[in-house]
């Protein structure tokens, strides 16, 4: 079936449908509401599609394109439940189960006729992890269940008019809810808040006498002081006292009326470090391999199982700053002074890279020397896992990666990915040639004719896709919150295999081969050429799409969403 895609903006969820429907069979194609209305009623004429479908809107669907289409909304909450903010809600309640719905749009928002629902259970992370896990992953069984009644064509959607559905309307979830009262929420209360807002749209508090929103929030188990107060700093990140312990925070966002020239999300030091009193903060490091029992924060953690070490990596969006990398290649080399045989790199749950830091380029003085900065330091870190030659590198996905970040799994030796991973292993949507070695590794993996497709079109790719392509090796349908014991139970398994000891061996006369390291070495060279001569044009498109990318602003993409157009594969741009 021809289906259209409606989305405010092409985020996680819309591409998690899109790769998803498309590998169900069908004929997926994308608009994108933020220009207003008219490219929709422009798409729907031009494709005629038999269903439409908005999986994330900021603003209603024109009333004639749903008189016209069915057109079916994803709600982020249980049938009846109905308002803007619904995961807020969730969080907010301490609710441990939610749900999806999927249902028809008509003139009242979200009463529409019920096509399909899926529970879901809410564990205690930050918003936009449960809306990229746990809720993403019931957003898809609810929408293809919806896709494949509509299509058999003998289904009735439930009216919420009818007795077993309870209708809840929930207002937008202000400011007021969030706000925090260091002097009477305890650290449980605090980090609650925090998490509800993580993304978007943060907590709106007041540091050092400046207005700021704040991004994130962990545990802290030993520092203490007064209550609001400052107390240390780690990695860009900022620890703060509550009336019973501290939290850490890891991202701040300026108002847009505070003067600073960089209103959007960065690491938490990065924002204070023109305020006074932030420098006098001390800055606290903990080891790399900082005991499990700990409660405190760090984005970068390494631990062992026997033959197996894990160095586990979270960073805020995916986003590696140049600063994140080293610590991170520091940690590298710190686990390859570990006796493993298996080394398994990512994080636990959520996404597993972005690549380079664009917000932090953005709000630096210079970007081009900010981007060009940044990308020598992933290209360190991919060259390191490049270059091991004395025990198997395995990248385990449990959440997204694209760009930079998708091309660091695949310098490891085997990528798996959880069954509801999104890769974009392309650069071009920023204007990009690309580097951290994609000529080297993708060529090798995938061969130069997918290459030149999957880079030329820019499309995301399901993990499935990637595994019948060869991105991907293994593949692990868990959950997000299965995800890691599963990694550890085929880590350990594969360190027990007496086929190991060969496959290393075997790894390590390749590596030492001297072609290996120069045609590694070439592929960085010929690729760093044309990435320079991006930063440094202040006139390539590069530096406008990262602008309105980190500002949030509509832009209109001379590398837009694209695939190739043939009869029965037409796209709206």
């Amino acid at each position: 079936m021809n289906i259209l895609l409606v989305a405010t903006a092409f985020n996680s969820l819309s591409q998690r449908l899109y790769v998803e429907l498309s590998d169900h069979g069908h004929r997926v194609e994308v608009v994108l509401a933020a220009h207003g209305p008219d490219p929709i009623r422009a798409a729907a004429r031009a494709l005629q599609p038999g269903l439409i479908i908005a999986p994330m809107l900021k603003t209603a669907l024109p009333e004639d394109v749903w008189r016209e289409h069915t057109c079916l909304i994803v709600h982020p909450g249980p049938p009846g439940d109905r308002g803007p903010s619904a995961l807020d809600w969730a969080i907010h309640e301490h609710t441990p189960h939610w749900g999806v719905t999927v249902l028809q749009a008509e003139a009242a928002m979200d009463a529409g006729a019920i096509w399909a629902a899926e529970p879901f259970s809410v564990p205690p992370v930050g918003k936009s992890d449960l809306y990229r896990g746990e809720f993403a992953d019931a957003a898809v069984s609810a929408v293809l269940a919806a896709v494949q009644r509509f299509t058999e064509g003998a289904h009735k959607p439930l009216l919420q008019t009818d007795a077993s559905v309870t209708v809840v309307w929930r207002d937008s979830f202000h400011q007021e809810l969030r706000r925090i009262d260091w002097y009477r929420d305890d650290t449980e209360t605090v980090l609650h808040k925090l998490r509800a807002a993580d993304s978007q749209p943060g907590v709106l508090d007041e540091l050092l006498g400046r207005e700021v929103f704040l991004h994130g929030g962990h545990p802290e188990d030993q520092l203490r002081g007064r209550p609001g107060e400052l107390l240390a700093k780690r990695a860009g990140a900022v620890c703060r006292a509550t009336r019973d312990g501290a939290v850490w925070i890891p991202e701040l966002r300026p108002r847009k009326n505070s003067g600073d020239p960089a209103p959007f999300r960065r690491p938490a030091t990065s924002v204070l470090a023109a305020f006074t009193g932030c420098d006098t903060l001390p800055e606290t490091r903990i080891p790399f391999d900082v005991p499990a029992n700990r409660r405190t924060w760090s984005d970068i953690r390494y631990r062992q199982d026997g033959d197996v070490g894990f160095l586990n990596f979270s960073f805020p969006g995916g986003a590696m700053s140049t600063q994140q990398c080293r610590r991170l290649l520091a940690a590298y080399r710190f686990a390859l002074s570990r006796p493993s045989r298996v080394l398994v790199l990512g994080g636990t749950r959520d996404f597993f890279s972005n690549g380079i830091h664009l917000n932090v380029i953005e709000a630096a003085p210079d970007p081009g020397r900010e981007s060009w900065a940044n990308l020598n330091a992933m290209d360190d870190l991919v060259e390191a896992i490049l270059l091991t030659s004395d025990r198997l590198v395995v990248a385990a996905l449990c959440g997204n990666a694209a760009a930079g970040g998708a091309m660091l799994a695949l310098a490891a030796d085997e990528v798996w990915c959880r069954t509801g991973t999104v890769l974009n292993p392309h650069y071009r949507r920023m204007g990009l040639y690309g580097s951290e070695y994609w000529t080297y590794t993708l060529p090798l993996r995938i061969g130069p004719e997918q290459t030149e497709r999957l880079t030329n079109d820019a499309l995301p790719v399901s993990a499935a896709q990637a595994e019948r392509l060869g991105l991907v090796d293994r593949l692990v349908p868990a959950s997000p919150q299965d995800f890691a014991a599963e990694t550890r139970r085929l880590a350990c398994e594969i360190a027990a295999d007496p086929g190991l000891r060969r496959r290393l061996a075997a790894k390590a006369d390749a590596h030492a081969a001297k072609e290996h390291t120069r045609s590694i070495a070439s592929c960085r060279n010929a690729e760093l050429a044309p990435m320079h001569a991006i930063f440094f044009d202040p006139h390539a498109p590069y530096h406008a799409l990262r602008s309105a990318f980190v500002r949030k602003a509509p832009s209109v993409s001379p590398f837009p969403l694209a695939k190739p157009v043939g009869p029965e594969q037409r796209l709206v741009r």
